[in-house]
């Protein structure tokens, strides 16, 4: 079952998502929020596996707010808005979300995006609809990077560095099979198959 949670200050919008989500088999919405600061502690308590989020909320807006999840949990975003601009679909992709879509979606579409991004899929870099390439980011942080969590980032600095799952479990204080955990989760997030082929990739982007 993947838990679902909302985050829109229309009422109508978050019981018109809601509706969607818990008539899909194996998904249903676990919480819902209509602000930023309302959304974090309920995010933090029911543990979803995917928050959809709109990008402007009554006290901030929407890119912030996942970065502030990001940062906190390993929890995938969803930024749905109105407004297709680069600008706030290259601020979505520095923010770690895991996919970018418009309020214009079908609900066969959003259910999909929930899907992908719950398994620990990014499809910001390629759904044709974010006109978004990597060589615009510039010198900025690859958006693979973005999309791990604060753990699997450390994770991905053990392996860098050439120690086994017990060693980076060691040094972390976590089980050996949580760091395994991880370290098949992190290699989802950067389209890899290997360790070798993520530590080459963490060495290319230190800094």
């Amino acid at each position: 079952m993947i838990g679902v949670f909302l985050v829109d200050d229309h009422e109508l919008v978050r019981r018109g998502l809601g509706d969607l989500i818990d008539r899909t088999p194996g998904m249903k919405v676990v919480g819902e929020a209509a602000t930023a600061h309302q959304a974090l502690g309920r995010i933090e308590a029911c543990r979803p596996d995917v928050v959809v989020l709109d990008v402007q909320l009554p006290d901030g807006n929407g890119i912030d707010l996942c970065r502030d999840i990001r940062s906190r949990t390993d929890i995938p975003c969803i930024i749905l808005t109105a407004f297709d601009d680069e600008e706030s679909v290259q601020a979505a992709v520095l923010a770690g979300a895991g996919a970018f879509a418009l309020k214009t979606v079908t609900g066969r579409r959003l259910i999909e995006d929930i899907r992908a991004v719950s398994s620990g899929r990014v499809l910001l870099m390629t759904t044709p609809r974010t006109r978004f390439s990597e060589a615009q980011l510039g010198d900025r942080e690859d958006p693979r990077m973005g999309a791990l969590g604060i753990r699997e980032r450390q994770v991905l600095d053990g392996i860098a560095d050439g120690l086994t799952n017990r060693e980076i479990g060691r040094k972390l204080s976590l089980a050996e099979k949580t760091v395994k955990n991880y370290v098949s989760s992190l290699l989802l997030k950067l389209g890899m198959t290997s360790r070798t082929q993520a530590a080459l990739f963490r060495r290319d982007h230190m800094g």
